[in-house]
């Protein structure tokens, strides 16, 4: 055995985390055996804190540590207009742009039967229930401009339409298969500027 069992279990912890291969595990393992006892302890303790604390917002599936999130929370927001995202992250995409001043509803996934997501997983009762609700009036959908993202984008619109409200997409000025996550903030306001009307 090459390293020692506790070393061996960091490494295959460190694994586990998405774009994380074996090198990138190693050399952060290496790096936190180099911080100081206190500094762990700290990194320890904040990640079982945000695990136990943090949990979805009732009203639209943001991470938050209320019942509410700060954005469900805001009576300054237009309730108007709802921005459906794939993941909580991509909320912070958008609201860099500064071009967004409306709600959002967070999918937590898109529609994959191959990975057991169906309208159930994604919480789309819970969206339909907020929209009968008769405040909103546009819904812009923002799901990654990938095949998941596209087939949830139409199977989203062909449920919402006959509610007679109206329903958008994201322009693209983002690059196909990409995720929301990686634009930046110029191009993601322009996606935004470029929306248009879903067809079935």
């Amino acid at each position: 055995m090459l390293f020692s069992p506790a070393l061996t279990k960091l490494v295959e912890s460190l694994r586990r985390l998405p774009g994380i291969g074996p090198k990138t595990a190693l050399r952060l393992t290496f790096f936190i055996l180099s911080m100081r006892s206190g500094e762990v302890e700290e990194m320890a303790k904040a990640l079982v804190e945000a695990r136990q604390k943090v949990k979805q917002c009732s009203r639209c599936r943001n991470l938050t540590e209320e019942e509410l999130c700060p954005i469900c929370q805001d009576s300054r927001r237009d309730s108007a207009l709802l921005c459906i995202v794939q993941e909580p992250r991509d909320i912070l995409v958008i609201e860099k742009t500064g071009q967004f001043r409306g709600l959002y509803f967070v999918l937590h996934g898109a529609l994959s039967p191959v990975e057991g997501l169906g309208p159930d997983e994604l919480k789309i009762p819970l969206l339909l229930q907020r929209l009968k609700e008769g405040v909103i009036e546009e819904v812009i959908v923002a799901t990654n401009p990938n095949v998941e993202g596209d087939a949830t984008a139409y199977y989203l619109a062909g449920l919402l339409k006959p509610l007679g409200i109206r329903v958008t997409r994201i322009g693209f000025g983002l690059p196909v298969g990409g995720d929301l996550e990686y634009a930046d903030e110029l191009t993601m306001a322009r996606a935004l500027e470029a929306r248009r009307e879903i067809t079935s």
